[in-house]
């Protein structure tokens, strides 16, 4: 599951520096991203940017608002510190990975389609691996959604799905139609749920 290619197709670079750039480049290009920074069976680096997304918001979060923090010990750093940890080495990697299990039941519902000889057939389509790096790096906008602002979730929640639309397209070779169909159900539990944005919206409504 956790994979790691030294020389994956794509190019992408390592480190800290690898995850910024993959950062941005999935914001502000993300069709060619998705094209060129998904390779088959390396999950690592996915796994890698949805646990730093993950630990960025819960920063941001529990700067913002240390009143979320759970009390697990007298000092309130020792609590944050040990929260970060869960959701970096627990929280993010599970929810990933179940997130993924949803996407890949969509994603086969999605490319469901009558063949020339009249069966059905699910159509050339990527594997789990991509699925499951375009779910992690899809994730890139909450980095920004730490502070309990309602509207900021929402949209950073809006902005996440669209780019999960926009990377099972690419990497599943659907159509837009049915790659939002494919793309709601595991953008729903990951990313409306996981990072709170539906309870967001509930607040604002």
């Amino acid at each position: 599951m956790t994979t790691w290619i030294e020389n994956p197709e794509g190019g992408r670079e390592r480190g800290p520096r690898g995850l910024i750039r993959a950062w941005f480049e999935v914001l502000v290009r993300p069709g060619r991203f998705f094209r060129n920074g998904v390779s088959p069976g390396d999950q690592a680096p996915g796994l890698t940017f949805a646990i730093a997304v993950a630990t960025v918001f819960t920063v941001g979060w529990t700067v913002v608002d240390p009143s979320v923090i759970p009390a697990i010990s007298d000092s309130i750093i020792a609590s944050a510190a040990v929260t970060l940890f869960i959701v970096g080495v627990l929280a993010a990697p599970v929810g990933l990975h179940l997130t993924a299990v949803t996407a890949v039941l969509s994603v086969i519902l999605a490319s469901l389609r009558r063949t020339d000889s009249g069966s059905i057939g699910l159509g050339d389509r990527g594997g789990v691996s991509e699925t499951v790096q375009v779910i992690a790096y899809a994730s890139a906008p909450f980095a920004l959604a730490g502070p309990p602002i309602p509207a900021v979730r929402i949209a950073c929640a809006v902005y996440a799905t669209g780019l999960l639309v926009v990377g099972f397209r690419a990497i599943h070779d659907l159509s837009w139609v049915r790659a939002a169909i494919a793309a709601l159900p595991p953008a729903l539990i990951g990313f409306w749920v996981g990072y709170r944005a539906l309870a967001s919206l509930r607040t604002l409504l």
